[in-house]
C-alpha cells in the first residue's frame, strides 16, 4: 500500500504558506459547521507534494480520521481513466475516433434523433450519421442521464429504469442495450450533454480488448502506474480505510447515505462512475497526464495523444455552456470552459468563475472529489472528500481561487 505525502517546502514550490493555511481554514469551517464529514486536500508543484491537509473524519459515527490513505468513491473521475483506457486502444490501431459505435456495439447501427412529443407520443427520425467513437469521449453522442428533468428523452430514459444509469441487475452488455434502444437527444456532434456516452465507451474497451473492463485497468493503467488501491471494489482488508458516504439534509448539514456497493466485484462496472481510489492513486493519474502520457519510465501513452485528450474539441471553440444548450448546462461554472476527451477544457481564463490558467483541465465527481492539473503552472490539485450535495455548491470555486491566490512565482 501506498500513501501520499508532502514532499517539498511550499515556499520551495513557489506557494504562499499563509495562503494554504487560510485554504485549510477555510475548508476545515465546513467540516466544523457540519457540512462535509472530512477532506483531503493536496497540492503539487513539478510533480512534488508540496502541501497536503487532513481534516475531520471518514466515518463521522465511527470516530475515524481522514487519513491520507483513506479510499474514496470518485465516481465521474473515473471518466478520464476510461479515457486513457481507450486512447491505448487508439494508439495500437484497435480502436479509432472516427470509428461508429455500431462496428463494436451493433446496437446501435440504428440511431434514432428525437423530433417531438413525450411519453408513449415520441416522435423519432433516423439520425444522419452513425454515432462515433469520439462523440462518446466528448459528451456530443446526443445521450443523457435519467436523472435530468429538461428533456422528453430524460423521461424516457427514467421510464426504462435508468435512474441510476443502469436497469437493476444488469451488467454493462445489457445496460448498453437498454441505452441504445432509446432516442437520442440530439444529431451525433451538434451539441453537448454529459451523459452515460462513458458506460457505452467503457462497453466498447471490453469488446475491443476481450477483457471485463476491471480487468483492463488493472493490467494497463493501475499496475503500470503503482495505482495500489485503485479499482472498481474494495477488499476486506482495505474495507476500513473506505470512507463513509454522506448527503445533504434539508438544513444543509451531512447525513449517512448508501453508496456504490463497493464490497465484492460489481456486476455492473461502470466506466463512467464505478472507480475508488485513494490520493495517491489520483496522484499517480495525474502525474501521469501531466507529464504527457509517461510516468517513471513507464509510458503508456505518446505526448501527442495526451495533447489531443486536453484541448478543447467542441466545434469553433465554444465552451460546454454555449454548445450545450440543454438547461442541465447552462450554468455560470460552465463558462469559459470547454471540453476534450474525458476531461474539462479551460479556454477562457477571464470568463471563468474561478482563477485558473488557461488549458487547466481535469474533472469532478458527484461525491465533491475533484482534481486539475494547470499546465501554465506546473501544478496539480486534488480534492477528496464523501459528500453528494443537493444541489451545486461552491466548494471548488473556492479551492480554485484559493490556490490561485497561493501561487507565489
Amino acid at each position: 500500500m501506498a500513501q501520499l505525502r508532502q514532499e517539498v517546502d511550499p515556499v520551495e514550490a513557489g506557494l504562499d504558506p499563509k495562503v494554504l493555511d487560510r485554504l485549510d481554514r477555510h475548508f476545515a469551517h465546513h467540516v466544523d459547521e457540519g457540512h462535509l464529514p472530512g477532506y483531503l486536500v493536496a497540492v503539487s508543484r513539478g510533480g512534488r507534494v508540496a502541501h497536503l491537509t487532513t481534516y475531520g473524519h471518514r466515518d463521522v459515527a465511527a470516530g475515524l480520521p481522514v487519513e491520507p490513505d483513506t479510499l474514496y468513491r470518485i465516481y465521474s473521475m473515473t471518466k478520464p481513466v476510461t479515457t486513457v483506457a481507450a486512447l491505448l486502444l487508439v494508439e495500437e490501431g484497435r480502436l479509432s475516433l472516427d470509428d461508429p459505435v455500431a462496428r463494436h456495439l451493433p446496437a446501435f447501427a440504428d440511431p434514432q434523433v428525437y423530433v417531438g412529443g413525450d411519453g408513449e407520443e415520441i416522435r423519432t427520425r433516423p439520425a444522419a450519421g452513425p454515432i462515433l467513437i469520439r462523440h462518446l469521449l466528448t459528451h456530443t453522442a446526443g445521450l443523457t442521464f435519467a436523472f435530468y428533468h429538461s428533456h422528453p428523452v430524460d423521461a424516457l430514459y427514467r421510464a426504462a429504469g435508468l435512474e441510476s444509469s443502469v436497469p437493476p441487475g444488469a451488467d454493462l452488455a445489457e445496460t448498453i442495450d437498454v441505452y441504445a434502444s432509446l432516442p437520442l437527444q440530439f444529431e451525433p456532434g451538434t451539441e453537448w450533454n454529459y451523459s452515460v456516452a462513458t458506460n457505452v465507451l467503457g462497453r466498447v474497451i471490453e469488446v475491443v480488448s476481450g477483457q471485463p473492463l476491471d480487468a483492463f485497468f488493472a493490467e494497463r493503467i493501475f499496475g503500470p502506474l503503482g495505482m495500489t488501491d485503485a479499482g472498481f471494489c474494495v477488499t476486506d482488508e482495505q474495507a476500513g480505510r473506505l470512507a463513509e458516504l454522506y448527503g445533504e439534509a434539508d438544513d444543509g448539514r451531512i447525513e449517512p447515505i448508501a453508496g456504490l456497493p463497493l464490497h465484492g466485484r460489481p456486476r455492473f462496472l461502470s466506466g463512467s462512475g464505478g472507480m475508488v481510489a485513494s490520493a495517491y492513486d489520483v496522484h499517480r493519474f495525474m502525474e501521469l497526464l501531466r507529464h504527457r502520457g509517461e510516468l517513471d519510465g513507464t509510458r503508456l501513452l505518446a505526448p501527442e495523444t495526451v495533447d489531443l485528450m486536453t484541448t478543447n474539441h467542441l466545434p469553433g471553440g465554444v465552451d460546454m455552456r454555449t454548445f450545450g444548450s440543454r438547461p442541465a448546462h447552462d450554468e455560470p461554472g460552465n463558462e469559459g470552459v470547454g471540453f476534450g476527451l474525458g476531461v474539462s477544457v479551460v479556454i477562457d481564463p477571464a470568463r471563468t468563475k474561478a482563477a485558473t490558467g488557461l488549458g487547466t483541465y481535469g474533472w469532478s465527481g458527484v461525491a465533491t472529489t475533484t482534481f486539475w492539473v494547470d499546465p501554465s503552472r506546473d501544478l496539480t490539485v486534488q480534492f477528496l472528500t464523501q459528500v453528494r450535495p443537493r444541489t451545486s455548491h461552491t466548494l471548488f470555486q473556492d479551492l480554485k481561487r484559493l490556490v490561485h491566490e497561493a501561487v507565489a512565482d
